[in-house]
């Protein structure tokens, strides 16, 4: 069965509020015909008289007053679902899938200063790296080093370049070299790049960059690492970098399946996580040079 139209039945709910074609006019702003229109739709569609005509003045039939009685509980329920639904806080959940080593070793660190910044956002994080699915995932953005290919259809804001370099615990003599799994090349890309060689001495490996990194942190030995994620050991005295850093080619995106630009939660994340990757490299001096001066290799014992 096919209804009349949702407005017909807006415009007799109206009327025979007051059972008047008049007020509901007012009510409405629009003219006493066209509530009159309306009605008479409503009417023809049901085949029954939903108001008695006399002298000017209308009146409810029983089958009107039956049809007011469902009209006025089903606007009245519609309303108050409107009104909830605008009542409640705008959606402040933010998901981010971010690479595991970025994630512990510099985004979480610093998640107190983003709740600082934007108390109302709530930041889920999700540790993933590689081509990441936001619509199974329910992800909003993915941070990640652009070392694959990415849909050309999702927005993307780069948000710093890799800075790399060899980093070691500070009195410990290097003995090792330190080498991931999820990042292979790392050593044979600064050696190519700053055109230092180091001799191959004893050798350990581990699977993730974290791992490696945390192995130089205990003075295990000369581990290749981001400059970004041990900026807090340097800054600290647990870590010093030796050689430098340099840039290694790649950068360090947000990507959305949603612009970036449009003043939404995702916007306002990539702003202070930008800011915060700027200050960072500020602090190492990486900003004000394309390249450091890269000393003398210490000797590989």
């Amino acid at each position: 069965m096919k209804l009349p139209p949702l407005n017909a039945f807006h415009y007799f709910d109206i009327a025979a509020r007051g059972e008047s074609f008049v007020r509901a006019a007012e009510q409405l702003h629009v003219t006493h015909g066209a509530v009159s229109r309306q009605v008479r739709l409503l009417e023809e569609s049901l085949g029954v008289a939903l108001f008695e005509r006399r002298n000017r003045a209308v009146f409810l039939t029983a089958a009107g007053r039956e049809l007011h009685d469902t009209t006025q509980a089903l606007f009245g329920q519609l309303e108050a679902t409107v009104q909830r639904l605008q009542q409640q806080p705008a959606d402040t959940v933010l998901v981010v899938s971010c690479e595991p080593t970025i994630a512990m070793r510099w985004l979480i660190p610093r998640l107190p200063r983003l709740q600082a910044a934007h108390p109302d956002l709530q930041l889920h994080l999700v540790a993933a790296g590689g081509p990441v699915d936001f619509a199974r995932g329910g992800i909003d953005l993915a941070l990640r080093r652009d070392d694959f290919h990415w849909d050309r259809q999702l927005h993307s804001l780069k948000i710093c370049d890799e800075w790399i370099g060899p980093v070691c615990a500070p009195g410990h003599p290097v003995r090792r070299l330190l080498h991931s799994a999820t990042r292979p090349d790392a050593w044979a890309t600064w050696q190519r790049l700053s055109g230092q060689a180091i001799g191959q001495g004893e050798r350990s490996d581990f699977e993730h960059f974290y791992l490696s990194i945390q192995a130089a942190s205990a003075g295990l030995g000369l581990a290749m690492a981001s400059a970004l994620m041990v900026h807090d050991e340097l800054h600290s005295g647990q870590l010093q970098a030796p050689f430098g850093f340099l840039k290694e080619g790649s950068g360090y995106h947000l990507l959305s399946p949603q612009a970036l630009d449009d003043g939404s939660k995702r916007q306002r994340f990539a702003d202070w996580v930008r800011s915060e990757c700027q200050a960072c490299l500020a602090q190492l001096g990486l900003l004000q040079n394309d390249e450091l001066a890269l000393p003398s290799p210490p000797q590989v014992r």
